[in-house]
């Protein structure tokens, strides 16, 4: 017993020094947080962590494996983000337990402050005016298609796109815990959400009344009051509004997902897999798309998004809303937006972003 309480008293010594050291890292931490929050820059930054890892992966180790030390530094950089993050504040589509505030939750860390507002619009207004460090919009859906408000105020502002969040839409039945199955009468939600499970609802509960709600949110909370009811919404609607998860992915389409933009004001760093925004109009004269799709090709750009929409200042113009992999300050396609300035009458660049995973 003697040896073993000798290594433990030496672990003990060592882990007062961790401590200690952890401390100070903490207090460095600190000092960054507040510097990129006064300069606007990005909390996760995947480029420098990606170098902290490989500066590890060089060094000798006596007894320890890289990939032991790896997790261990993961969860250090984990919570270096949740304390940077405290101070932050970020607009979603609210209200409370939506599935923008469950993207948002996700890109952030849940140790930030999330305020839900009413609009699109609202987001874009908080963002620009301070109010907001960042916000969360829905951009697209897999099934729907892009969100045209979006779109206008994207182009519309100086606002800039720097992440991604692509969010699985996956549809909960959520009720109060006294509830049994065979006792829904009632059932609350979103038109969207209904027609989305419109097969589960007919064989599962054909009896029921469809009552329709603004948000899958608001129905959630409608039912936390009442009895004989459920609601069809996310499941950390379910968890807010202390309700249990009766069933699990109940849509009809499981490859539903939404793709959300985080919108700030600053740039982001190159990281080595990045997509770029832009959007531009072309000269009316023949092959004038053709030749600034054409920039691309020939540098081998995959182009992931090409959508037109009509400008509302001249008839019959329209903006190409473009989305491609890689980054603006990236030498190739940086070449590649100057000449397309030679067959656009505008271009527009929203932003470079990590790729969402």
């Amino acid at each position: 017993m003697e040896e073993l309480n000798k290594a433990r008293k030496k672990i003990d010594e060592i882990n007062e020094e961790i401590a200690h050291l952890l401390d100070e890292r903490v207090a460095l931490v600190k000092e960054i947080g507040n510097i990129k929050k006064k300069n606007q820059i990005p909390i996760i930054d995947k480029e420098r962590e990606n170098k902290i890892f490989e500066k590890l992966s060089k060094l000798k180790f006596k007894s320890a494996q890289f990939q032991e030390i790896r997790k261990i530094f993961e969860k250090i950089l984990s919570v270096s983000r949740i304390i940077q993050d405290c101070s932050y504040k970020i607009a979603f589509l609210g209200p409370r337990g939506t599935f923008s505030e469950q993207a948002a939750q996700r890109y952030f860390s849940p140790s930030c402050n999330f305020v839900p507002l009413k609009s699109i619009s609202d987001i874009f207004r908080s963002v620009r005016v301070g109010e907001s460090d960042y916000g969360v919009v829905p951009i697209e859906n897999s099934t729907t298609g892009s969100i045209g408000l979006t779109l206008d105020l994207i182009l519309e502002s100086d606002i800039i796109v720097c992440g991604e969040i692509i969010e699985r839409i996956s549809l909960c039945l959520i009720a109060p815990e006294t509830i049994e199955f065979k006792d829904i009468h009632q059932l609350y939600s979103h038109p969207q959400p209904f027609s989305q499970c419109r097969n589960y609802l007919e064989e599962n509960l054909s009896h029921a009344e469809l009552i329709t709600t603004k948000s899958t949110a608001n129905a959630a909370e409608t039912v936390s009051k009442l009895k004989n009811a459920a609601a069809i919404g996310s499941e950390l609607a379910g968890k807010i509004y202390d309700l249990k998860i009766m069933r699990k992915g109940i849509e009809d389409a499981p490859n539903n997902y939404t793709r959300f933009f985080v919108i700030g004001k600053s740039q982001v760093p190159e990281t080595g897999k990045d997509k770029t925004s832009i959007a531009f109009s072309v000269k009316h004269v023949p092959g004038a798309l053709v030749k600034a799709l054409k920039v691309f090709a020939e540098r081998n750009i995959n182009l992931t998004k090409l959508e037109s929409r009509p400008s509302k200042t001249t008839p019959w113009e329209y903006f190409f809303f473009t989305d491609f992999e890689g980054h603006r300050d990236n030498k190739i396609c940086n070449e590649a937006l100057e000449e397309l300035k030679k067959y656009t009458n505008m271009i527009r660049i929203f932003g470079s972003y990590p790729m969402s995973e």
